[in-house]
């Protein structure tokens, strides 16, 4: 396993796995390349997840035939056909693109994302009595979605790569804002009577939400 290695007075080893995934070991002066060898080794499936992350972080869409493309928690392959009527077209087993790809998806998945979570958020809406005022679909680059001091709420689209289960969370998450207005033990309780099993959805967006930024 290739890494860089820095040295110093520090008394301790280290490992940073930069933003082009590459392995930095920061490690004290005398300490033996045996020790640093056996330290890097101990942490190799670590430092394995650690790069994968790093390098999906950096990928971007480049809207090639059979590129995977994310759409409600299952990935799917896209076929470049300009034959095809212009814009995206989801047959449930591939993608068909004739366009332009970033301009095209974006359209698309906001549209499926209304279709899919307005419904979800009425229905939930309802049956607890949460009420709100207006509702924005939109992509934003650091929230999933907020709720603000007068009951409106934001949700970005880009969810729509999401499992369901995930879309539901960001909607209980916001309408559960409705009535709290904080992330007190009275706020997580609410929501977990409503969504009992919040914390899979939630641990999901931990670990998968970068890829929905890859358009």
């Amino acid at each position: 396993m290739q890494y860089q290695l820095i040295r110093s007075n520090r008394k301790t080893l280290s490992i940073q796995i930069d933003s082009n995934a590459s392995i930095v070991i920061r490690a004290p002066q005398k300490l033996s390349i045996n020790k640093i060898e056996e330290f890097v080794n101990d942490k190799s499936n670590w430092i394995a997840k650690k790069q994968s992350l790093a390098i999906s972080k950096n990928h971007k869409a480049k809207y090639l035939t059979n590129e995977d493309f994310l759409y409600l928690g299952n990935t799917y392959k896209l076929i470049v056909d300009t034959n095809t009527p212009y814009g995206v077209e989801f047959n449930g087993d591939k993608f068909y693109l004739n366009g332009d790809g970033y301009l095209e998806f974006n359209k698309w998945y906001k549209q499926a994302f209304n279709k899919i979570a307005i419904p979800r958020l009425e229905f939930y809406s309802e049956k607890y009595n949460l009420q709100f005022n207006n509702v924005r679909i939109k992509a934003q680059k650091t929230l999933w979605g907020s709720c603000s001091s007068t009951n409106n709420i934001n949700l970005n689209y880009l969810l729509i790569m999401a499992p369901i289960a995930t879309i539901d969370y960001v909607i209980v998450h916001e309408l559960c804002h409705t009535k709290i207005k904080n992330h007190s033990k009275e706020f997580w309780q609410m929501l977990e009577k409503i969504l009992p099993n919040y914390k899979s959805s939630k641990k999901w967006l931990k670990v998968n939400g970068h890829k929905l930024h890859n358009l």
